[in-house]
């Protein structure tokens, strides 16, 4: 167990008036305990309570370490598992459970009022995992570490006629070669028009001169997700595309200047979104400003408008703005930020100056 996290995650809901938690997330369970299942169908849960009677309800057929320092619960395939997982339940008290928690198995527990009470918990493990600590921090800056060093190899695979599946798939190797475990999410390989869709997936489209360049990568070590964009141009840039480029560039550094302990995360969107529509791009920048990562991705919390979270030594989150102009052209610029407690360290290290690939 990894037992300061889980102190963590217990404040958190004893903050919420909540004594017990069903957690079914596998990675938010990896995240406490330090094992990985795949459970498919199979119920897979861990069971927090506040006085430490903790548990971990496990399928047969699951492989995992001897000692992981909490009671393991074995069923099989053939035992009614949520009977099994009610005996150990607090009938008396309210029971938080993660917002993954399949119907088919809360059902049960709450038929058999197993519980006091049922209520989404999942904000005491988001939350929890929304701030990371210093080893996180340091498999984050490794994993970004990578990923620049990728990005300086993918700019070099643009070359006249190649397409964008091409390049896509030559870029899994690299990772590899370069110590990752794999990709954090597909990347998106995107030229010229194709650039104006945040989301484009790359086709057979061929790059041209005067073409926008864009790479939206990431790769996973040791369990941590790397993301970045960094937009190129192909044989030459005009001076349109120059002016759209330097306001993404103005945008992203004057969010990333502001970022420090105690500053709303809606703040951060607001000063990017304000320099893109004082150049006249605002309907353009079509998107949050960011999203927070870790083991995920994705993780819970973003960096947007709705969000007046206060920013917290130890988040890491994208800082991402855009402008994207429909069948024509765009550019996105990304970089990770990690709040410090005076401020933020931006973990890509990747040049951000206008670049023209010849």
């Amino acid at each position: 167990m990894r037992d300061e996290r889980v102190k963590r995650v217990l404040k958190e809901l004893d903050g919420m008036g909540i004594s017990q938690m069903l957690i079914v997330d596998p990675m938010s369970i990896y995240y406490l305990t330090g094992v990985y299942v795949a459970p498919f169908e199979r119920f897979y849960g861990l069971y927090l309570r506040a006085d430490g009677r903790h548990a971990f309800f496990l399928n047969r057929l699951f492989a995992v370490p001897e000692d992981v320092g909490i009671e393991k619960v074995w069923y099989s395939d053939t035992d009614a598992v949520m009977d099994l997982v009610a005996g150990y339940l607090d009938q008396d008290a309210v029971l938080g459970v993660d917002k993954d928690l399949k119907a088919g198995f809360l059902l049960p527990l709450v038929e058999q009022n197993a519980a006091a009470g049922f209520v989404n918990a999942s904000l005491a493990v988001d939350l929890t995992r929304g701030v990371k600590d210093a080893e996180e921090q340091e498999r984050m800056r490794v994993s970004s570490a990578i990923n620049d060093a990728a990005m300086a190899q993918f700019r070099g695979l643009i070359r006249e006629g190649v397409t964008e599946r091409e390049v896509a798939a030559q870029m899994l190797k690299i990772y590899q070669k370069l110590g990752a475990d794999g990709y954090s999410f597909e990347p998106l390989v995107a030229f010229g028009a194709n650039v104006a869709d945040p989301h484009h997936a790359p086709d057979d489209t061929v790059v041209r001169a005067g073409d926008a360049v864009l790479f939206d990568v990431g790769c996973i070590k040791d369990g941590y997700c790397s993301d970045m964009t960094r937009t190129f141009y192909f044989k030459g840039v005009s001076e349109r595309q120059k002016e759209i480029y330097e306001t993404v560039k103005r945008a992203n550094e004057r969010a990333i200047s502001m970022v420090r302990p105690g500053v709303p995360l809606c703040e951060l969107d607001r000063a990017a979104r304000e320099v893109i529509e004082d150049a006249g791009y605002g309907l353009y920048f079509t998107h949050r400003l960011g999203h927070f990562i870790g083991l995920s991705e994705h993780e819970y919390g973003d960096v947007s408008a709705s969000n007046s979270r206060k920013a917290e030594a130890g988040m890491i989150f994208s800082v991402e703005p855009g402008i994207y102009l429909e069948g024509d052209t765009g550019v996105r610029i990304e970089d990770l930020v990690l709040v410090t407690e005076d401020g933020c360290e931006v973990l890509n290290h990747a040049s951000k100056e206008i670049e023209i690939i010849l």
